[in-house]
C-alpha cells in the first residue's frame, strides 16, 4: 500500500511538472485572500517571529524534514505490535486519508508560503542554510513542493496524536500526544511551507476518515450489514466451506 501510494504521489509530481505551476500560484493568492477575511493570515507573523529566533527557526526546520516520518512510522509499528486489536481500523483510516489527500494535490496545487517572496514570506532552510525537507537537490527532485492543500504534515500529526491518547496507558504519553500535533502546526506556519487552511482541511480529512473507518469496522450501517449477510450466505450455499463467526454489529471479522 504504501508502494502504491508513493507511485500515485509521484503521478501528481510529473503532472504537476507538465502542466505547470502557474495554478499552484493562482491558488496560493486564493487562499491568502480567503484567510485574510477570515482573518486567520498568521502565517506571515509567525514566519518573522521564528526567523528573529535561528537556533529555534533550524530546530523547526529539522523537525519538519524528520518527525513526519519517523513519528508516524513509530507510531505505526508500536500500533501493530502493542495494540493489535486496534490495528486494522486506525490503518485504513490513515490510507483513505492519504488516498483523498492525493486527489487534493492532482485537483488543487499549491504553492507554499515560501515561494510567495513578494509577500514577505522567508523560506528558513534558505535564509539560515540549514538542513531541511527541501534543502537538497535530490530531495526537491523526489518530492511535489506543490502539495500543500490538504496539510498531511498536520494530518498524519493529528492521527498519531489520536492514537496515542487514546491507547497509551502512561500519562506523559498521552501529554505528547497532545502537544505533538498543535506542534507540527506551529512548525508547519511558521516555516512557511503552509497555510492556516491547509492544516485546517487536513484534521478535517483524517478526522472524518477516523470517524468513518472506526463506524465500519464496529458499528456497521444496516445496507452494509444486509448485503454482507447476502454474500455469506450464498458462499455457504454454494458449498465454499463454513461461513466465519463475525458479530452481527461489525462489517469485518478481526483475521
Amino acid at each position: 500500500m504504501v508502494a502504491f501510494f508513493y507511485t500515485a504521489y509521484t503521478l501528481t509530481r510529473i503532472i504537476l511538472v507538465q502542466d505547470g505551476t502557474g495554478p499552484a500560484f493562482e491558488h496560493a493568492d486564493q487562499i491568502l485572500a480567503a484567510e485574510r477575511a477570515l482573518g486567520l493570515d498568521i502565517e506571515l507573523y509567525l514566519n518573522g517571529t521564528l526567523l528573529s529566533v535561528p537556533w529555534l527557526a533550524r530546530a523547526a526546520n529539522v523537525f519538519y524534514a524528520t518527525m513526519h516520518f519517523v513519528v508516524t512510522l513509530g507510531v505505526v509499528v508500536w500500533l501493530y505490535r502493542y495494540r493489535a486489536e486496534h490495528y486494522r481500523w486506525l490503518r485504513t483510516s490513515i490510507m483513505v486519508a492519504t488516498g483523498v489527500a492525493l486527489l487534493g494535490f492532482w485537483l488543487y496545487p499549491l504553492a507554499p508560503p515560501r515561494f510567495l517572496h513578494s509577500e514577505g514570506f522567508v523560506d528558513p532552510v534558505i535564509a539560515l542554510h540549514s538542513l531541511g525537507l527541501y534543502a537538497s537537490d535530490a530531495s526537491a527532485t523526489l518530492t511535489n513542493q506543490y502539495a500543500a492543500m490538504p496539510s498531511m504534515h498536520a494530518g498524519w500529526a493529528l492521527w498519531c496524536g489520536v492514537v496515542v491518547v487514546r491507547l497509551a496507558s502512561q500519562t506523559w504519553a498521552k501529554v505528547l500526544g497532545v502537544l505533538y500535533p498543535a506542534t507540527t502546526v506551529l512548525v508547519i506556519l511558521a516555516t512557511a511551507n503552509h497555510y492556516v487552511l491547509d492544516a485546517v482541511a487536513g484534521f478535517a480529512l483524517v478526522g472524518g476518515a477516523l470517524w468513518m473507518s472506526r463506524v465500519l469496522y464496529t458499528r456497521c450501517p444496516a445496507p452494509l450489514l444486509l448485503a454482507r449477510a447476502r454474500v455469506v450466505h450464498r458462499l455457504a450455499q454454494r458449498g465454499t466451506g463454513r461461513p466465519p463467526a463475525a458479530s452481527p454489529a461489525r462489517c469485518a471479522g478481526r483475521t
